[in-house]
C-alpha cells in the first residue's frame, strides 16, 4: 500500500471516529435533556398536590374564602369542653356554607372570680380587633340548625341571630343574648360591655340600653321557615351544669342600672397564655385571660364569703325572674 493510500485511509478512519464520538456525545445530551426536563416535571408534579391541599385547608378553616370581611367569633368559656366538642365542628360546617372568612377564639377565664362573660368579649374583641372587622357574640352552647341565619357582616348595625321570636328559651323583645354579630365601629362606639356583670345574666340586658341610647337599631332574621323549636339546638344541661345566679353584697341594685363608669376602656386584665388547637381538623384559638377584680366597686365577683346569708337566700328564692330585662327609664 502506497503512503498516500495510508494515509487517505487514516483519514477516513479518524474522521469516522470523529462522527461516531460526535453522535455520542449527541446522543448522551439529548439522554441528559430528556432526563432532566421529565425529573422537573415530574417534581412539579409532585408539589402541586401539596400546594392544593394546603389551599384547601386554609380554606376549610376560614383564612382565604372571598369575603370581604373578617368575622371573630367570640366564645366566652370556662369549663365546658363537652359542649366546645360540639360547637367547633358544627358551626365549622354551618360557616362553611355561607362563605363567611372567619375563626374561632375561645375566651377562657382561668381566674378564681366567678364568670364574667361581658369582659370576655371586651378582652376578646380587643385583642382580635386589628385583624377582623365584626364579631359574634356567641354562647357555646347553642347551635344554628337553619341555613337561612346569615353571618354576613352587619353593616347597618347589630344583627342579633337568636332573635327572641327564634329563640328555644327567651322571648321577650328586649332580649339580644345567645348570637349577636356588631362590626368593630360600633362596639367601639358604646364603649362595649360593662364589667360589672360577674356571674349569670342581664349583661345583655345592659347592652342592649348601650345600643338603644346610641341609635343603634338591632335587625333580626326576617322570614324564617322555623321557629322556636327546630331553628336552634340548645345544647346546656342544667343539672349537670347549674347557673351561678347567686346575688350578694348591693349586686341586684347596682346590675339593675345602665353603668356609665365601665366597659371596654377600662376592662382590667391579664393574658396568661395564647394556644392554637385543632378540633376535628379545625384551627381555633384559645386566650387564656385572667380577669382582674376591683373589689372596691364590684365586691360581688366573689360571693363565697357570703354563704348562707339573707341576700343570697331571696336571691335563691327570685332566681327564676333573673332573666327579666333592666328596669325600664335607665
Amino acid at each position: 500500500m502506497s503512503i498516500q493510500a495510508f494515509i487517505g485511509n487514516r483519514q477516513l478512519q479518524n474522521m469516522d471516529n470523529i462522527w461516531k464520538s460526535t453522535r455520542f456525545k449527541y446522543i448522551f445530551a439529548c439522554i441528559l435533556i430528556t432526563f432532566v426536563t421529565s425529573y422537573e416535571c415530574k417534581c412539579e408534579a409532585n408539589v402541586q398536590p401539596s400546594q392544593h391541599l394546603k389551599q384547601a385547608a386554609n380554606e376549610i378553616n376560614g383564612y382565604k374564602k372571598k369575603a370581604e370581611h373578617r368575622l371573630a367569633i367570640l366564645v366566652p368559656f370556662r369549663d365546658r369542653f363537652e359542649e366546645l366538642l360540639i360547637f367547633v365542628p358544627h358551626i365549622q360546617k354551618f360557616l362553611d356554607k355561607q362563605n363567611i372568612d372567619y375563626h374561632i377564639f375561645v375566651l377562657n377565664q382561668v381566674d378564681r372570680y366567678r364568670f364574667n362573660r361581658a369582659s370576655l368579649i371586651n378582652v376578646g374583641f380587643l385583642e382580635t380587633e386589628k385583624a377582623f372587622d365584626y364579631i359574634a357574640m356567641h354562647d357555646v352552647d347553642l347551635l344554628p340548625m337553619n341555613d337561612q341565619l346569615s353571618y354576613a357582616y352587619p353593616s347597618t348595625g347589630p344583627h342579633h341571630i337568636s332573635s327572641p321570636d327564634l329563640h328555644p328559651r327567651y322571648h321577650y323583645f328586649t332580649f339580644i343574648g345567645g348570637i349577636l354579630l356588631i362590626k368593630r365601629e360600633h362596639f367601639i362606639q358604646v364603649n362595649g360591655m360593662s364589667n360589672k356583670y360577674w356571674g349569670w345574666g342581664l349583661e345583655d340586658d345592659e347592652f342592649y340600653v348601650r345600643l338603644k341610647e346610641a341609635s343603634l337599631s338591632v335587625s333580626r332574621p326576617q322570614n324564617i321557615s322555623t321557629g322556636t323549636h327546630n331553628t336552634f339546638k340548645h345544647i346546656h344541661d342544667r343539672n349537670h351544669r347549674k347557673r351561678d345566679m347567686t346575688k350578694c353584697y348591693n349586686q341586684r341594685e347596682v346590675t339593675r342600672k345602665r353603668d356609665r363608669q365601665t366597659g371596654l376602656n377600662n376592662v382590667s386584665y391579664k393574658i396568661l397564655d395564647t394556644i392554637k388547637m385543632t378540633i376535628s381538623d379545625i384551627s381555633l384559638t384559645v386566650i387564656n385571660i385572667s380577669l382582674l377584680c376591683d373589689k372596691s366597686s364590684t365586691p360581688w365577683c366573689e360571693c363565697e364569703k357570703l354563704v348562707g346569708s339573707k341576700d343570697q337566700g331571696r336571691s335563691k328564692e327570685k332566681k327564676k325572674t333573673n332573666n327579666s330585662k333592666l328596669a325600664t327609664g335607665l
